[in-house]
């Protein structure tokens, strides 16, 4: 396929909004559409090309948005349809694209569908929902645990059946082996793609078919003390069985009856399970988000390792994807060092795939330590003490160093930074030295570069804390050249073809240096290198 028509998922930078703490508009102190058109000028500067936001529908906000109350709404904590709409307009005159967050897993205890399928046994939507019968002694029908603690199946004593529920009590999973809630959730994305939207990211797709026989989860050998309770088993039959693909090519046929739109599901499998869900024949999620950096150690033979095998175990004909930060998981500035947040952006931006931002990560958002007064996530507050609260990495975005950091005017529903007083994209945007420079300047080479677009991947030989590789295409080459470690390293030519023009480096001193027969990086350093000498001036 001709590089001018690949589809431009492919070409393309995601960001993702978190959009209760991305701007607010109207002093209440939670983000919302209008502040998000308000700060689309940013985006477009930024260089990104499309947009995934976080759920914006109505919600009892059990769960943040991950609670669906009505599928084609829009919450008035966030605006109205006709906001969305405006934004929709904004946006694709300013050439972004809209992701929308698509939770077809669970909905809320208090949508329509649950309360009919809660009133009686014999309701024609009691089967839209996974009701069983007590055990013999009354207990839940297995050992099914929530990822939210406890167990995953709650009591309703009017009908003297329990429900089950992946997450919190108030998430019911909806039955996906029942055809009548396929149907309802196909018709819920046409909704949304007859309006413009240009795809949807779906929420823990690998949940959606549970095993038909309600089969006790295993004992997880690997459990660590200290990780999340629910971790205790491994979910074997309750997740990732086989018949998900036969749902998963169903939604995409559902997009391609549509032009130029995108699925992409979120998956957190290894690698040899990730690759399954692009489906027989690549009729499946075309992006199935690879995660494997969120958790990876930090150093570079793991993450040699980590594309080595991803790279390994995808299918003919499938695109790759990488992910460097997500709402549910601690920000790569803190995980990584900030230092190290720079390389870390690099390797993100110079890897064969489609990358996605979080946002805040152009700006080396740190997490935030929530006090125990402000702690608002469910999680934290079922599993406390152990660490797992995503408060801190969804707090407002730092705009300049106002009193709320630009977001508000009004008190934010999470702390702001206290570091947003010098970290903020007024200060950054005004430093040619910052990460947000950093990121501007990747993208910007990205977008001209169709190497860095669509170039393949090859790797080249490096230990200790060097990661080497180069994108090549067509007979040119670039070389990406990544420091790991704090120290300085020195690479001899060899293999690496370590002769050309750095085109861009973590550090800006170095731009249309030349380099003949090595290369000398100081420590957290990265490199971008014209080895063909077609991009030298």
């Amino acid at each position: 396929m001709a590089e001018s028509i690949k589809p431009w998922w492919q070409h393309g930078v995601f960001y993702q909004i978190y959009p209760r703490s991305f701007q607010d508009s109207n002093a209440d102190g939670v983000g919302d559409i209008r502040g998000i058109i308000d700060r689309l000028p940013y985006l477009q500067a930024l260089g990104v090309d499309a947009i995934w936001l976080s759920p914006i529908f109505p919600s009892p906000m059990a769960d943040f948005g991950y609670d669906i109350s009505d599928y084609t709404g829009i919450d008035r904590l966030f605006g109205s349809m006709g906001d969305f709409e405006a934004l929709l307009d904004a946006a694709h005159a300013g050439g972004l694209k809209v992701i929308l967050d698509l939770v077809p897993n669970h909905t809320s205890d208090q949508h329509p569908w649950f309360l009919e399928s809660r009133r009686s046994k014999d309701n024609p939507k009691r089967d839209w929902y996974i009701w069983r019968d007590p055990t013999t002694d009354g207990g839940p029908p297995n050992n099914w645990l929530s990822e939210f603690g406890g167990s995953a199946w709650n009591y309703d004593a009017s009908t003297a059946q329990y429900y089950y529920h992946a997450f919190l009590s108030q998430q019911p999973d909806l039955n996906w082996r029942n055809p009548a809630v396929r149907h309802a959730i196909q018709d819920v994305m046409r909704f949304w793609l007859r309006k413009g939207v240009d795809g949807f990211r779906v929420d823990v797709i690998w949940h959606l078919i549970k095993d038909a026989e309600f089969r006790d989860n295993p004992l997880n050998s690997a459990f660590q003390e200290g990780r999340p309770p629910h971790e205790r088993l491994s979910p074997l039959h309750s997740t990732d069985q086989p018949e998900v693909h036969d749902v998963i090519a169903e939604m995409r046929r559902v997009i391609d009856e549509f032009d130029s739109r995108v699925l992409i599901g979120e998956i957190y499998l290894p690698p040899e399970r990730l690759v399954t869900y692009y489906g027989r024949d690549l009729g499946g999620a075309q992006l199935p988000f690879n995660f494997a950096l969120l958790s990876a150690p930090w150093n570079a033979r793991s993450i040699e390792k980590i594309i080595h095998d991803y790279e390994g175990a995808l299918p003919a004909g499938a695109w790759p994807n990488w992910v460097l930060g997500n709402h549910d998981r601690p920000r790569v500035a803190s995980r990584v060092g900030h230092d190290q947040a720079r390389v870390a952006a690099m390797l993100l931006l110079t890897l064969r795939g489609t990358p996605t931002l979080y946002y805040g990560d152009e700006l080396g958002m740190r997490q935030v330590a929530i006090a125990p007064d402000q702690v608002r996530d469910p999680f934290e507050k079922n599993v406390p003490d152990i660490g797992v609260g995503r408060d801190g990495c969804r707090t407002p975005m730092q705009w300049d160093a106002t009193r709320y950091a630009g977001f508000s005017t009004s008190t934010p529903w999470l702390p702001v930074a206290k570091d947003s007083v010098h970290e903020n994209v007024v200060n950054l945007a005004a430093d040619m030295r910052s990460i947000l420079s950093l990121y501007k300047a990747l993208i910007g080479l990205r977008r001209k570069l169709p190497l860095l677009q669509l170039g393949d991947y090859v790797p080249v030989t490096a230990d200790g804390d060097l990661l080497l590789y180069r994108r090549e295409r067509s007979g040119s080459s670039l070389t990406i050249a990544l420091n790991l470690g704090d120290q300085p390293v020195s690479i001899a030519s060899g293999a690496a073809r370590l002769s050309g023009t750095i085109l861009l480096s973590t550090f800006p001193d170095r731009a249309r240096e030349t380099i003949e027969g090595g290369l000398d990086l100081r420590g957290n350093e990265g490199v971008i290198i014209d080895t063909s000498g077609i991009y030298a001036g």
